[in-house]
């Protein structure tokens, strides 16, 4: 795939759609308005490329959790992510600022799935032990076949650990056990036997905190059951939505009886785009979830150098 190609496609296939989608019957602006699409940076500029180098490894195995072998190597961010959100290690409220096909939900996945199995293993597999709040549906959807990929292939995993899909698309055939594809989408089935994981949206959880039939999903949490509160793409909760989260999040703690320090709490973000814009992250963390956040607490990405990846002799 060369770049440059790419580019072209798309800038021809945009010109035809602006000139055949806004046709004109006046002749001279008709071709006043195709000369201006096919002049050289008429319409569109560019492209501009930005090539990054390959994300830092961290030397480490797959071996980093004692219950389960992760899918690959983590890379400095991943096991700096672990690290800190592992409940038998820093056990620490984190933010995960990285690029796009970086690893942010294994920064997370793998935390929670063996917090989970230590309950498990501990005599406590009852109860919803963490909750993931994404913005969109398809976010959630996607990442479901993630957690249900990441369950079965581990066989200590595998027929212990469950994890739930509860949002607003009323699936007509929902799942009602883990598959290798899905996690369990069947709201009764949910209510019956709550998850170990509960992905949902916040419109969601709102519903499931006062609706009398969603009681059920709750009856097995005592205060501190709960540990992990994660907020897929935080930086898109702005404005009325922020607050409606930062409310949501205190109402949840509210209704389980959990204390504030006991919430191991996890934001993704987009790549921060300098320094300075830590602080105010941070700040923004701290005030929707009610957790302390500082500048520390942001974990972003490690790449490697020219150096590392063309290698001394080709430099």
């Amino acid at each position: 795939m060369l770049p440059s190609l790419i580019a072209r496609e798309i800038s021809e296939g945009l010109k035809q759609y602006l000139i055949t989608g806004f046709e004109t019957p006046t002749p001279f602006f008709r071709g006043a308005f195709t000369a201006l699409a096919e002049q050289p940076g008429g319409l569109f500029k560019g492209p501009y490329l930005s090539l990054g180098y390959p994300f830092q490894p961290s030397g480490t195995g797959r071996d980093f959790f004692a219950g389960f072998e992760t899918e690959h190597p983590p890379f400095v961010h991943q096991e700096q992510a672990w690290r800190r959100l592992s409940a038998d290690r820093e056990a620490r409220s984190a933010l995960i600022a990285t690029g796009t096909g970086s690893g942010k939900t294994e920064c997370f996945l793998y935390p929670l799935l063996d917090y989970c199995l230590r309950e498990h293993e501990a005599g406590r597999p009852q109860g919803i032990k963490a909750i993931v709040i994404y913005p969109m549906n398809a976010l959630a959807n996607d990442q479901a076949r993630r957690f249900a990929a990441a369950i079965h292939a581990n066989a200590n995993l595998r027929g212990r650990l469950r994890a739930g899909l509860f949002v607003g698309t009323g699936d007509k055939t929902p799942n009602k056990s883990m598959t290798a594809d899905n996690i369990i989408s069947c709201r009764d089935a949910l209510r019956e036997a709550p998850p170990d994981i509960l992905l949902t949206n916040y419109k969601m959880l709102d519903y499931m905190l006062i609706r009398p039939r969603d009681r059920a999903l709750w009856r097995f949490n005592q205060p501190a059951t709960l540990r992990y509160l994660v907020v897929d793409e935080l930086h898109t909760f702005d404005g009325a939505q922020g607050t409606d989260l930062a409310c949501l999040l205190r109402r949840l703690r509210a209704r389980l009886q959990t204390p504030v320090e006991h919430i191991i709490a996890v934001g993704t973000s987009a790549t921060l785009g300098a320094e300075s814009e830590k602080g105010p992250l941070a700040h923004y963390a701290s005030q929707v979830f009610q957790s302390p956040f500082d500048e520390q607490s942001i974990i972003g990405e490690s790449r490697q150098s020219r150096e590392q990846f063309l290698g001394s002799e080709a430099i």
